[in-house]
Formats: structure tokens, C-alpha cells, sequence
């Protein structure tokens, strides 16, 4: 018997598969394409688990800092190795924190820990403005706006506000037909920064640009049942897609494009791409679902 909840046709309206996993240690840094990743009540493992903050404890993201696109992860096996342009490689053990501190996302205090002196003297130096590197304490609770999750308790690290994003390939391609029709170049998802990549099925219908817009929840068969992920709330862009996540160099043709198509009534008319998703979990146990590249994702529609 499937483990898969199918709608009263005893069919789903879209099947498709992952296509692509993409984990964000440190919030605002570049991310990890990664084969398969743990998926957890406040996200993917490691994802947005780090952040950098100024010598105010708030925090800093490529909008002010656009270098920090240049920083590159790694996460290995009992550390995260962070990679810069002109730096030396800086080690960060993943069972190790120091003093902690209460830092500030957005308009959220949350308690956190200090990752010492060495990371924030590596943060200054190839940032040109004082800064250090923080960890989430994994026993604060930074919940989702209500507004938008209703009785669903989503839980965040340094995510901007929702645990996971999720992103068609179809939608991007889409994008990218507008823009080389007006003479630009395309460009990639890893400006969109998606958590999971969804891809048309093999033998199924194929995925129309933006169907994540509409989808209700995806169910996500594992070897740990069927994880399941609850579209909550389009995702409104800021400036950052403008970054070229390869040279940091900022144009503007991504903002410019979205304009011209994707301002979102749902969101007060600010420009979206890609759905908020949050975690489902029977009697709010936990299960630590495997995600992985290539697995079948099933969902029905529920937005207009």
C-alpha cells in the first residue's frame, strides 16, 4: 500500500522528481549542491545553521555585502571549510561553539553562540567591515509567521522566515526564454538560492512554469515514509538574485525581468518566485526524512 496520500480520484494532480538539493550553511553565503540531505522540523540539515552578524550582533547579507557570495562551503565530516577569494581555507568544527550571545534576523532576537575569534577576524578581513560568524542554538524556537502557516508550527534558523524553498526547473526555464528574447543572458538557479528542485517526471505530465505556485502539499516518497512539505507562502525576491553568485557583480536585468511578470497579488504585489514550504509532521514527532536526488514527489493543486 502506498504510504502516499492520493486525492479523492485516487490520482495526483502533478508527479515530478527532485532534481536538485542545495543546502545554505551560512545564511547569505553561496550554497552546497548536495545529493541527498536530512530533512528536519526547521529545514534541511544545515541549512541557515550559521550567520555572519556586525559588531552590533545584526545581521549582514549579500543586499549590503555582495562579497559574501564569494564565500563557499563545505560541509565534511566533522567541519565546515570555507573557502574565499585571496583567503586561506578557515576550518569551523561542527560540535564546537564558544561564548553565547543573542543575535538579531529581521525583527527576531534569538539566542545563538559565538564561533570565536578566528572566524571573525576571517569575516572581517575579506569582508572590509567588522563581523563575526554565530550558530543557531538549536534550542530556540524561531517560528514562521502565523499569518501565513496558520495552526502549522514551522520552525527556521537564520532562514529569512520559512524552512525550505522550492523551485521548478520549468519555472526557470521559463525565465530564461524572457530573458534571451529581450537579449540577455541566462542565467542560473543558483540566483533564486532554492532548497529543492523540482523536475518533470519521466513518462508524466510535465511541470508548467511556476506549478509550485499552486501546489497544496508535496508529498516526497522516502525510505522513512512519505515527508511531506505544506506550500505556505510565495517568495517575495529582494535585490540578491541581481548577484551573480559566481563574481559577485551585480546587474539588474533579473530584478528588471521579474517587474515585467511576477508581481504577486498574494503578497501585496511584490515580486515572487518560488514557494515557502514547510515540514508536516503527524502529532508533531519529527521523523528525519532522506531526501534524495531523483526521489518522486506527488502533490494536488490548491491555489488559483
Amino acid at each position: 500500500m502506498s504510504d502516499l496520500a492520493p486525492n479523492a480520484l485516487g490520482d495526483f494532480d502533478i508527479t515530478a522528481v527532485i532534481s536538485g538539493l542545495y543546502v545554505y550553511p551560512i545564511k547569505s553565503c553561496a550554497g552546497v549542491a548536495v545529493q541527498d540531505a536530512v530533512l528536519l522540523d526547521t529545514g534541511l540539515e544545515f541549512d541557515r545553521a550559521w550567520m555572519v552578524v556586525d559588531d552590533k550582533g545584526e545581521f549582514l547579507t549579500q543586499r549590503e555585502l555582495p562579497r559574501m557570495a564569494l564565500i563557499q562551503p563545505q560541509i565534511k565530516h566533522y567541519e565546515m571549510v570555507l573557502r574565499a577569494p585571496g583567503m586561506l581555507a578557515l576550518h569551523v568544527k561542527l560540535d564546537e561553539v564558544e561564548a553565547p550571545v543573542r543575535v538579531k534576523v529581521w525583527d527576531d532576537e534569538v539566542a545563538a553562540f559565538d564561533m570565536g575569534k578566528v572566524a571573525a577576524q576571517w569575516f572581517s578581513d575579506f569582508l572590509g567591515t567588522p563581523a563575526r560568524l554565530v550558530r543557531f542554538d538549536p534550542d530556540h524556537k524561531r517560528p514562521s509567521a502565523k499569518k501565513w502557516t496558520g495552526d502549522l508550527e514551522a520552525l527556521n534558523q537564520f532562514s529569512d522566515g520559512f524552512p525550505v524553498l522550492v523551485i521548478s526547473e520549468a519555472s526557470l526555464e521559463h525565465f530564461n526564454a524572457k530573458l534571451v528574447a529581450a537579449g540577455k543572458n541566462a542565467v542560473s538557479m543558483q540566483r533564486f538560492r532554492p532548497n529543492i528542485v523540482l523536475a518533470s517526471s519521466p513518462g508524466g505530465n510535465a511541470l508548467s512554469p511556476h506549478d509550485e505556485d499552486r501546489l497544496d502539499v508535496l508529498n516526497i516518497a522516502t525510505g522513512q515514509g512519505a515527508a511531506q512539505l505544506k506550500s505556505v507562502k510565495p517568495c517575495p525576491r529582494c535585490p540578491i538574485p541581481n548577484i551573480d553568485p559566481t563574481t559577485a557583480a551585480i546587474s539588474l536585468e533579473v530584478g528588471d525581468m521579474l517587474q515585467s511578470y511576477r508581481a504577486d497579488p498574494r503578497v501585496g504585489g511584490a515580486l515572487t518566485f518560488g514557494m515557502n514550504v514547510a515540514p508536516l509532521y503527524a502529532n508533531q514527532h519529527p521523523v528525519e526524512h532522506h531526501l534524495k536526488l531523483g526521489q518522486s514527489v506527488r502533490a494536488n493543486y490548491r491555489f488559483d
